[in-house]
């Protein structure tokens, strides 16, 4: 097999790098050629991302690409979900996409329902409802601005929008899609009515492609600008749908845990599940790559670890591995979290709403950072345990391994805290999972693979897989229950869909 070069950009909340990934002879090498911040920035009390400055740094790779004479075959973007932009009739953006943790969002979740059902909307979509879904951003736009939904001629994501400023296509790509409460699992194609009934055409809707379509090459002006002119491919563009198109798992005895900012814990199914039981656990059926179902829950996961190193990092700077050490030393099960606690959405002092959460739950306040740290990541292997159980209720599946990748799976503490919490195997890794597989759908619409099992077997080759094994699972399911109890978790009996069908 000859070597072939591909370049992933890979965007996130919290930072985007550029990955060059090289396939050789059945093995993926990765080396990051830059990483930058990202964040939200406020404008006018609104929370909004800044996408020309993520252009800007995409334009600086391709520049060093050209000016090096490196050959890449082609590119691909992969970022967060359910944020777009909208463009009007002239192509121009007219507003900086909102972001996800803008604070107006519950609100209008709240005021949709108060219009329109909810067992309905799972019906058609089968997707797990957050505030910040597209539907619901959408439906904010109509109260906030809706001169912006006026004058709009097309929605793009973030992805797409990346996409569209390098090529000049419009298209969405369908794990992107997806995510947006708005397509249907079964079909795969967009619901107009769940726009139209809003008062918002559905004409604005982008073409959904699939993964690994290409979009041509870059457009003239930007290679006249000094970027080299190679092919776009829409890779599986939703973060996680990459991440879990690299995951190395065998047979299907297996769940994920994509850990970074949040932690998407699910299977890979060829068929969605829309139950009374999967509406009432609030699961969620996404399009993974090759027609696919992530049927998984989306549940905070390293966010109140990185918002309150912010906080500490204003009179001590302390990298993660320090944490890690801090936490190992603290004593265990003194604080207990619910990391989907309102509280933790997007409060101005982390540190400070752990402290308020304590008190409000009858616990004690961290006396220190290490046991602040360390209480972070038990509760959060603990709501992977929730989670994991009711996969295993919706799914009927039985689980012996968990492969932890992303970001988190780097964090040796939280990968043998969930081994001991779930009582399963834990196998971390790869780390650049979501990288990886942006690089390996390229190779695949390259024609270099021939699909999934292939692509996982080229991750399997190529990355350390390190194995955890639980050694005190009865003291740690004690203390799970003391969790459940303590934050008010658990199971949720099913409810609410008017009608006898399990599967609707």
């Amino acid at each position: 097999m000859d070597s072939h070069k591909f370049l992933a950009f890979d965007l996130g909340a919290e930072s985007g790098r550029a990955m060059l990934g090289q396939l050789h002879e059945g093995r993926l090498e990765l080396k990051e050629i830059h990483r930058f911040p990202n964040r939200a920035i406020l404008i006018k009390n609104r929370w909004h991302w800044n996408i020309y400055y993520l252009f800007e740094e995409i334009r600086k790779v391709l520049h060093d690409c050209q000016t090096k004479g490196l050959e890449v075959a082609s590119l691909g973007v992969d970022t967060w979900g359910v944020d777009f932009g909208l463009l009007d009739e002239q192509g121009n953006l007219l507003a900086l996409p909102y972001c996800y943790r803008h604070r107006s969002f519950p609100g209008a979740m709240k005021r949709y329902f108060e219009n329109f059902s909810g067992e309905e909307l799972y019906r058609l979509t089968g997707i797990q409802f957050l505030p910040f879904n597209s539907l619901f951003q959408l439906y904010c736009y109509l109260e906030e601005n809706p001169g912006l939904i006026k004058y709009a001629r097309k929605l793009l994501f973030t992805p797409d929008i990346i996409n569209y400023l390098l090529t000049g296509k419009e298209a969405t790509e369908l794990t992107i899609a997806s995510t947006s409460q708005m397509i249907s699992p079964v079909s795969r194609s967009w619901i107009p009515e769940l726009m139209e009934r809003m008062g918002i055409p559905a004409r604005i809707l982008p073409a959904i492609n699939q993964p690994g379509t290409s979009l041509g090459k870059i457009s003239g002006w930007l290679v006249e600008d000094g970027a080299p002119g190679i092919e776009v491919v829409q890779v599986a563009s939703h973060d996680t749908a990459s991440a879990v198109a690299a995951c190395p798992g065998r047979g299907d005895d297996w769940l994920y845990i994509s850990c970074g900012t949040w932690s998407l814990i699910g299977v890979e199914l060829l068929e969605p599940v829309i139950t009374r039981e999967s509406f009432a656990a609030n699961f969620t059926n996404e399009s993974g790559l090759g027609r696919t179902i992530r049927f998984l829950k989306n549940v905070t996961g390293l966010w109140p670890l990185q918002q309150c190193r912010k906080v500490w990092a204003r009179s001590r700077e302390l990298n993660y591995g320090q944490l890690v050490e801090m936490a190992t030393a603290a004593p265990p099960f003194q604080l207990y979290l619910d990391p989907d606690a309102p509280d933790f959405l997007h409060p101005e002092n982390m540190v400070e709403s752990i402290k308020i959460y304590a008190r409000k739950t009858g616990q004690r306040e961290p006396a220190d950072i290490g046991t602040t740290v360390r209480a972070i990541l038990e509760s959060l292997a603990f709501k992977s345990r929730l989670v994991m159980e009711e996969l295993s209720r919706l799914t009927g599946r039985k689980f012996s391994t968990i492969h932890l990748i992303g970001g988190g799976s780097r964090n040796r503490l939280l990968s043998q805290f969930t081994a001991e919490a779930t009582g399963l195997r834990v196998l971390a890794g790869p780390d650049e999972a979501t990288s990886a597989g942006n690089v390996l759908v390229q190779a695949l619409a390259a024609g270099i693979l021939t699909g999934r099992q292939e692509i996982r077997e080229v991750v399997r080759n190529s990355f350390e897989i390190k194995e955890f094994r639980p050694a005190q699972p009865e003291l740690w399911s004690e203390h799970y229950q003391d969790f459940l109890r303590t934050t008010g978790l658990q199971w949720t009996s099913p409810r609410g869909l008017d009608t006898g069908a399990s599967k609707l």
